[in-house]
């Protein structure tokens, strides 16, 4: 792939370099030559080819439509795609062809992108390795790696190289895959809990989730209505702020995207840090992060001192209720949501004929895997009359306190939040699916489903690699509707980390494919 960024393959395109058909083609023969990590569930061929050609054309003419024209991009199959099929991931969709697109899908292929294909997830978005999935799951790039492989050699000698590979996070691990191993420039997937930020930590990214209302969930297949938003996995801070620009803004479509009109901005190449205040909060040091992580994390504390910004440790109290709080309201939603399958109007419908009520049984039995009926029966546990107070009221209540904690927080001076985004590196697939889907979302999710339920922008950069040579990411949490100022705060750090992406090369001599990466993508 040439160039590392979306702004490079675009020069590239204007200068005569390369054409959108030649980049085209080179990404579907690395999504061939790259299908073993399961990345899409669907290749768009035919309408990518056409795309890419439309674009050609455009750019004959001098005529492009922007950035985005001619770019390769992938979305979760979570957003619905005309003509397309779009699947959640699920028997219950399987065949699904939707009518229309999704808003964010539909202002993307506006730009003249040119779509690659869906991406696998979790099932309904539901977990957070990309492991539960009909299509199978997800592997992570960085598991073929020399990197990597060097190292496992060193803390697992013998090891069977089939099955010693890591999950890509989730639930938009097939987002993540099909970005860092160079398939695309851009992805879409949806973040409720941190189902961008999680994935795009594991496989060495950048993860946007812009705040609540600022992105249409117009056509993303809801999950929870009150935290779900579009997010962006991008290879640097400047791609995703491209993106963010051609998607954000009101759509009439969705009554709780902002009536004010979004204006796109360029993230400033320098930033004046001596005036910026970062927050540490300091009940984000949970049980089970890995040292690992935190070396980086205090690292990027004292980088920031040291440049001159203010760093100062602050508390949110409400924090370590809020796993908890999450999954209350999480489940109750699904439970709301996942009522419309039914198996009348569209997707699977179950071949018995004995009563309407039989068939609604056996649609939703065959339909859900394990994970999302355990889901839809906590969320009508916590839903019923006499558990409505008790649960669900109450978590509504918390979730207002950990909304409160950022507000009081900004209020007293506070520019940004520095956080983890995991508590430790990709965990080997066959370590992941030990415990249970509900264990390890609770796991995954502790330091990025506070963002989703107080509404505000999170971003993960990459800060680093593990001993293992797996990547390890930090977040940034801003103030509602500041993006700007977060994506520049980003953006500094990127360049203070930097951190390379990989890329693809075919290693001839073993038949397998390996990765590269250059000197600078060291740790701090």
């Amino acid at each position: 792939m040439l160039g590392t960024s979306l702004r490079e393959a675009a020069a590239a395109f204007r200068l005569g370099q390369l054409t959108p058909t030649e980049l085209c083609q080179k990404c579907l023969s690395l999504i061939k030559e790259t299908s073993f990590l399961n990345a899409y569930v669907t290749v768009t061929e035919e309408v990518a080819l056409k795309q890419a050609a439309e674009a050609d054309k455009r750019f004959k003419q001098d005529k492009p439509l922007g950035m985005l024209d001619g770019i390769p991009i992938a979305i979760k199959d979570n957003f619905s795609t005309k003509n397309i099929e779009t699947t959640c991931a699920s028997k219950m969709l399987k065949g699904y062809i939707p009518p229309y697109n999704a808003t964010v899908v539909q202002r993307l292929l506006d730009q003249g992108a040119v779509l690659m294909g869906k991406t696998n997830l979790d099932e309904f978005a539901m977990g957070s390795g990309s492991t539960d999935s009909i299509f199978g799951p997800v592997k992570n790039p960085w598991s073929y790696s020399k990197q990597y492989n060097e190292k496992r050699k060193d803390f697992c000698p013998g090891g069977d190289e089939n099955s010693d590979w890591m999950i890509t996070g989730g639930s938009s691990g097939g987002s993540a895959a099909s970005v860092s191993a160079g398939t695309c420039y851009v992805a879409l997937g949806s973040d409720t809990g941190g189902s961008t930020r999680n994935p795009a930590s594991h496989c060495g990214l950048v993860g946007l989730k812009p705040t609540y209302g600022l992105v249409s969930r117009h056509g993303l297949i809801p999950l929870v209505n009150s935290m779900d938003v579009p997010g962006i996995l991008a290879r640097c801070v400047d791609d995703a702020a491209t993106v963010l620009g051609v998607i954000a803004g009101h759509d009439p479509q969705d009554s709780t995207t902002i009536q004010d009109h979004f204006q796109p901005f360029t993230v400033p190449d320098e930033i004046d840090v001596t005036k910026l205040c970062v927050g540490i909060p300091k009940e984000y040091h949970a049980p089970g992060l890995s040292s690992e992580i935190l070396y980086l994390w205090s690292k990027a504390a004292d980088l920031l001192e040291n440049a001159g910004a203010k760093v100062v440790e602050v508390s949110m109290p409400h924090t370590r209720y809020s796993i908890v709080c999450y999954h209350v309201l999480c489940t109750a939603e699904v439970a709301s949501n996942m009522a419309r399958f039914d198996g009348l109007e569209y997707g699977h419908r179950a071949d018995v004929k004995d009563s309407t009520e039989a068939m609604y049984s056996a649609t939703r039995r065959e339909g859900f895997n394990d994970v999302v009926r355990g889901r839809i029966l906590s969320g009508n546990f916590f839903l019923l009359k006499q558990n409505y107070e008790r649960y669900f009221l109450k978590a509504q209540k918390v979730r207002r306190l950990i909304a409160d904690d950022f507000v009081n927080v900004f209020k007293s001076g506070v520019d940004v939040l520095l956080t983890p985004t995991t508590l430790g590196d990709a965990a080997p697939y066959l370590e992941f699916i030990r415990e249970d889907n509900r264990t390890r979302s609770a796991q995954e999710d502790i330091f990025t489903q506070c963002a989703n339920m107080a509404g505000v922008p999170a971003i993960t950069i990459p800060a680093g690699l593990s001993t293992q040579g797996l990547p390890l990411g930090l977040q940034f949490i801003g103030q509602a509707f500041c993006e700007q100022q977060l994506l520049s705060v980003a953006k500094w750090f990127e360049k203070q980390t930097n951190f390379s992406p990989l890329a693809f090369h075919k290693n001839h001599e073993d038949g397998h494919i390996a990765k590269r990466q250059s000197k600078s993508s060291s740790s701090l």
